[in-house]
């Protein structure tokens, strides 16, 4: 199996002091802010549909087209095309950046390496940072905000999405079986926190805090639709790669996190349970109710509830991620060097959550939260009805490090590190060297002028022929062969020749 993955994250934004506005506009000048040189749309959505379902079939519609159809009827009275509301750019390092519609959306390159990820994860943060310094500079007033969080407290979330490429022959159903559990209990390690309860009437109940942001949102267990009745497994079939070899798991039930040392552990542990079920390897613990675990689990900070299982005696999220460490400690370990890191954090973590949770704090989002809440609690003299609460639970996320709480700690050095910031820079400018986002992304750095389109499996270039100016990359993961291809890139001033590779 080909371990390649990325991330898609979805940011809030606002403008303080304003009587209406508009974040599909907002969202769009921001993307616009990041070219100097007038702007280039160059995504091609060609080819993508997602109607087709993973289990084999093709919904007529989705819960959100209705939506969606709203949204084009509005937009229709704008003074921009679709494309241009879009606006969609590729960057240098491979990554795409564009208007989700409400918000600004950052897809990381596809990254071979945890390590790398949380590198291009952290620079779409300096991506987004640079475009609001850059839009703010044009503003009068009202400052661009921007946040890495799940919602916007008044019911409404916006995603983190992670993708990984796994083999089209593991079945899907099966796939789904193994996983539940898995992506349930994770949330104790990978959760951004959060203040209240949403409900699904938009009402919010303070008074409580809990582990996931996302988990209010969860509806469903598994289904294609992703804005509305949410599920814990998404069933897309986009695998962009060779439909006959392989699929992509698109995962929207994990938070946005802002702790390096979390998204580390969110991609890395995922990769290694998925890496057990190819093996054949992987324990089948099956929840009663998924769905009410999810939400149960997230206010359950003291990590003491029992989950009912219909094939075993009623287990802790704790207990569920041990039995999954277990396995993978017998089966997986001495793989390589990344992998027996992250086996090593994951049981020093769980450890931790048992025995001495403020270990944590600076690591893991909701720990590093609660802490700063409970602190700020005792100082003020309040409780967790307040809700001077709820505005400093979104400022934790915001990336300006002037003004957010969790890159207020970074700059101290009171959060633990993956990457340096050197790291981050280079991730900014250049993709992988490993994965085919390095060739994407040097592609649109040397041949800009001829470059007519951008998927994630391919490039078209301007002239040459409808046969000879595509250089297709849905079955580029053989680490010989990108090494080839970067060389003739480097070698060449006519992209053409690169067709034939």
């Amino acid at each position: 199996m080909v371990p390649i993955f990325g991330i898609e994250t979805e940011y809030g934004i606002t403008r303080d002091g304003l009587s209406h506005l508009d974040p599909v506009v907002e969202s769009m000048e921001l993307v616009r802010s990041y070219v100097p040189s007038p702007f280039k749309q160059s995504w091609d959505y060609a080819g993508e549909d997602p109607h087709i379902d993973q289990r084999g079939f093709r919904v007529s519609s989705l819960q959100q087209d209705s939506e969606e159809a709203d949204f084009a009827k509005y937009d229709s009275e704008r003074p921009f095309s679709f494309r241009e509301m879009k606006s969609d750019l590729v960057l240098t390092n491979g990554a795409r950046y564009y208007n989700d519609h409400t918000h600004p959306e950052y897809s990381t390159p596809e990254c071979r390496s945890v390590m790398d990820l949380v590198a291009h994860d952290r620079a779409g943060e300096r991506i987004l940072l640079a475009s609001a310094k850059q839009r703010n500079q044009l503003l009068n007033s009202s400052p661009v905000k921007l946040y890495k969080n799940n919602t916007d407290y008044h019911g409404h979330s916006y995603g983190c999405h992670e993708n990984y490429l796994i083999s089209r022959n593991i079945d899907f159903e099966k796939l789904a079986a193994l996983l539940m559990a898995f992506l349930v209990t994770r949330q104790i390690i990978i959760g951004a926190g959060k203040t209240g309860i949403e409900a699904q009437d938009h009402t919010i109940h303070n008074g409580i805090f809990q582990i996931s942001q996302r988990a209010d949102f969860m509806e469903a267990l598994c289904s294609v639709d992703t804005m509305h009745d949410r599920p814990i497994l998404n069933t897309r079939d986009e695998p962009h790669a060779n439909r006959e070899k392989f699929r992509r798991l698109h995962l929207i039930s994990g938070d946005s996190n802002m702790a390096e040392y979390a998204t580390a552990l969110k991609v890395g542990i995922t990769r290694v349970i998925l890496e057990m079920i190819n093996k054949g390897v992987c324990p089948l613990i099956d929840l009663q109710d998924p769905v009410r675990a999810m939400k149960e689990i997230s206010q359950d900070t003291m990590l003491k509830l029992l989950l009912p299982c219909k094939n075993m005696n009623p287990l802790s999220a704790i207990d569920v991620q041990r039995r999954y460490l277990d396995v993978a400690l017998k089966e997986i370990s001495g793989c390589d060097e990344e992998t027996d890191w992250i086996l090593c954090e994951w049981g020093n973590v769980l450890n931790l959550l048992v025995n001495d949770r403020t270990a944590l704090v600076g690591s893991l989002d909701w720990v590093t939260k609660y802490w700063l809440l409970e602190t700020f609690i005792e100082s003020e003299k309040i409780d967790w009805t307040d809700p001077w609460l709820v505005s400093l639970d979104l400022e934790y996320h915001n990336i300006d490090p002037k003004h957010g709480l969790f890159l207020s700690l970074e700059n101290t050095g009171n959060t633990r590190r993956i990457c340096t910031d050197d790291q981050i820079h280079v991730a900014m400018n250049s993709g992988p060297l490993d994965t085919r986002a390095g060739i994407r992304g040097l592609c649109v750095s040397k041949f800009s002028d001829e470059v007519e389109a951008v998927q994630w499996e391919r490039i078209f270039f301007k002239g040459g022929g409808a046969s000879k100016n595509v250089l297709e990359m849905g079955n580029l993961f053989d680490l010989n062969d990108i090494k080839k291809l970067r060389a003739a890139i480097m070698e060449t001033s006519n992209p053409s020749v690169l067709c034939d590779y």
